[in-house]
């Protein structure tokens, strides 16, 4: 899978849009990378499970709830490897649980995100399965806005692995 069919499977989805956005951590930005269009697009969504299967090694897959989601689920299928998922923050009712889905102590889990700006939001998924006794050393992204979330991962020994990169999605809009 080349950058540029990510690319084009991202633009054909409509997912990148110009004006004034604020971001989930509380910044703005000029662009917008809009998970929800390439993740609801049948075509740009099997692009992206396509291009995640390209990179898993003999890992389990986590995404966290609920962007990467249909991203985890669609690279299951693609994959044929079971996944987890990873809330927030714990439940309140039912099971209780964080983490949805069968994980073995040790197990090797690369954590699949939507978009990384900040990093938090996946470091916070690593740290949960951690504590669950899963070995994490990556996450795969499919944006990564350059933004210091590769800095902060690499603080807790995490690789950050995106699909396409901010300035190559931006150069070729």
């Amino acid at each position: 899978m080349t950058d540029q069919e990510l690319i084009d499977a991202l633009q054909g989805a409509d997912a990148i849009e110009f004006g004034e956005f604020e971001l989930s951590h509380g910044g703005t930005s000029e662009y917008y990378v809009d998970k929800y269009r390439f993740e609801t697009d049948p075509h740009c969504l099997s692009t992206i499970a396509a291009a995640f299967a390209e990179r898993i090694d003999d890992e389990k897959l986590a995404g966290v709830a609920l962007g990467a989601v249909p991203l985890v689920a669609a690279t299951s299928v693609e994959t044929g490897t079971p996944y987890a998922i990873v809330r927030k923050e714990k439940k309140e009712y039912g099971t209780g649980n964080r983490i949805e889905g069968e994980l073995a102590d040790g197990e090797r889990v690369v954590v699949l995100e939507d978009i990384a700006t900040t990093g938090k939001s996946a470091l916070s998924a690593v740290r949960a399965l951690r504590e669950a006794g899963a070995t994490v050393d990556r996450v795969l992204v499919v944006v990564d806005r350059e933004e210091g979330a590769r800095e902060t991962l690499a603080e807790e020994n995490v690789e950050l692995a995106s699909l396409v990169t901010a300035s190559a999605l931006l150069d070729d809009t």
